[in-house]
């Protein structure tokens, strides 16, 4: 019985671990995505501001 359940612990735990694997990405994806958005409005204004 034991073994039975740490099986479904592991398979717990592996599908957690995965979900947030995936949120994790995401979230870096988004952070990336707005520094270089912020990077092209610095560049654009920058090119503003001496012209």
């Amino acid at each position: 019985m034991a073994k039975n359940n740490e099986k479904k612990l592991n398979a717990k735990q592996k599908a957690y671990e995965k979900k947030q694997e995936q949120e994790g990405k995401k979230v870096v994806n988004w952070i990336f995505g707005c520094l270089i958005a912020l990077a092209i409005a610095y560049a654009v204004w920058t090119l503003y501001m001496m012209g």
